[in-house]
C-alpha cells in the first residue's frame, strides 16, 4: 500500500537523481550533495572528468506548471541576451532547459563561486540600482503570459484564508483575523494602482551572488508581475534615516538607465506586509513537507503565533505613520 503521509520528494532518491542527469548527457561521478533548499529540491552534481560539478535542481510537484517554468527561464534569458549577469540554465543539444524524469520537472545549472554582497561597501546600492533599472527595461517590454501576479489577492487574502481557516491555533485566530483586516484596508489604496512589470520577485540577499566586484542575480523561482519597487525595497536595511540614504543611492543610480517609480514608494510597506502574510502561510502550505518541520520546528508553536501577529501588528503601526506622512 502507498504510504498516504508520503511526500513526493520521498521519491527523489539518489539513484533518480543520478539517472536524470545522465540522460541529459552527464556522466555523474557519484557524488550527489544536497544544497540548503526548502521549495524545490537542489543538489550539487560531481560529473566525470570535469573539475567543476554542475546544481540540479528539481521542482515541487505541483506549484509551477511546465509553461511557468519555461517563461521563467526564458525570462533569464532574455536578460542574459542584454548583458544582465543573470544565472541561467544549461540547455541541452537541443536548447531545452526544462528536463522531465519520473514525474519530476528539473534543469540544470553551472555552478558558481561567490559570496553575499555587502551592499554598504563601496558602490554595491550604485551597481544594484543601475542593474535593476536595466532589468526592468527588459521586463517592461512584455508581461508574463503564465507566471502570476504579486498583488493583494495572491500574497493578501489567499494567505490570511489559508493560515485562518487551516492552520492557526483557535486562540490565535481572533487576533490574527482582526490585525489582518485592519492591513487589508491600509494595504488596498496603497496597491490599487500597480503597474506591474515582469521581476525578479524576490531579491533579498542570499539570491545575490558576488564574483568579482559584480553581482549576479540568482533564483528567478518566484519570478512573477509585480511593481518595480518591489526589486529595490529589499535592499534596504537598517533604521529609516539608514535606509534613507540608501535609498538615495539607489534612486540616484536607478535613474541614469529608467525614470524611477517615484509613485510606487508607497507601496513599501504594503509589500513588506504582504511578504509577511505571504511567508506564513508559505510555512503553513508546506508544513506536510518532512523537511520544513526539520528546518522550521517552531513554526506551530504558541511563540511563534504571538510574535507573528505582534509583528504584523507593528506594520499596521508603520503603515499609519506611513500613510500621514505621505499625506
Amino acid at each position: 500500500m502507498t504510504n498516504p503521509s508520503a511526500h513526493p520528494f520521498d521519491k527523489l532518491t539518489p539513484e533518480i537523481i543520478m539517472d536524470a542527469i545522465e540522460a541529459q548527457e552527464h556522466l555523474c561521478s557519484g557524488s550527489v550533495f544536497a544544497m540548503n533548499s526548502y521549495e524545490n529540491r537542489v543538489y550539487q552534481i560531481g560529473i566525470e572528468d570535469q573539475s567543476n560539478p554542475i546544481i540540479a535542481k528539481f521542482y515541487r510537484p505541483n506549484r509551477w506548471s511546465e509553461k511557468q517554468i519555461q517563461e521563467e527561464h526564458d525570462f533569464c534569458f532574455e536578460l542574459l541576451d542584454h548583458d544582465i549577469p543573470v544565472i541561467v540554465p544549461l540547455k541541452n543539444s537541443n536548447g531545452h532547459s526544462l528536463f522531465h524524469h519520473q514525474g519530476f520537472m528539473f534543469s540544470l545549472f553551472p555552478r558558481k563561486g561567490g559570496h553575499a554582497p555587502e551592499l554598504d561597501h563601496k558602490d554595491n546600492l550604485q551597481i544594484m540600482g543601475r542593474m535593476l533599472a536595466r532589468l526592468h527595461l527588459i521586463g517592461e517590454k512584455q508581461p508574463f503570459k503564465h507566471r502570476p501576479e504579486l498583488n493583494i489577492t495572491t500574497f493578501g487574502s489567499e494567505s490570511i484564508d489559508f493560515v485562518s481557516q487551516e492552520f492557526i491555533p483557535f486562540e490565535h485566530k481572533s487576533n490574527y483575523v482582526s490585525v489582518c483586516s485592519q492591513l487589508m484596508e491600509l494595504m488596498q489604496p496603497q496597491l490599487e494602482s500597480c503597474h506591474n512589470i515582469r521581476v525578479h520577485g524576490d531579491l533579498h540577499i542570499g539570491n545575490i551572488l558576488m564574483r568579482d566586484d559584480i553581482p549576479f542575480l540568482v533564483d528567478f523561482d518566484d519570478s512573477r508581475s509585480a511593481p518595480a519597487i518591489q526589486d529595490i525595497w529589499m535592499l534596504l536595511s537598517g533604521e529609516q534615516d539608514e535606509q534613507e540614504v540608501q535609498l538615495q543611492k539607489v534612486i540616484k543610480a536607478y535613474s541614469e538607465f529608467r525614470d524611477f517609480p517615484f509613485n510606487e514608494l508607497k507601496m513599501i510597506e504594503s509589500l513588506r506586509t504582504l511578504r509577511i502574510m505571504h511567508h506564513c502561510a508559505w510555512l503553513a502550505r508546506r508544513f506536510d513537507d518532512p523537511a520544513f518541520e526539520v528546518a522550521f520546528p517552531w513554526f506551530d508553536q504558541n511563540s511563534y503565533w504571538i510574535q507573528h501577529i505582534n509583528d504584523l501588528n507593528n506594520q499596521v503601526d508603520a503603515m499609519q505613520k506611513d500613510n500621514s506622512r505621505i499625506r
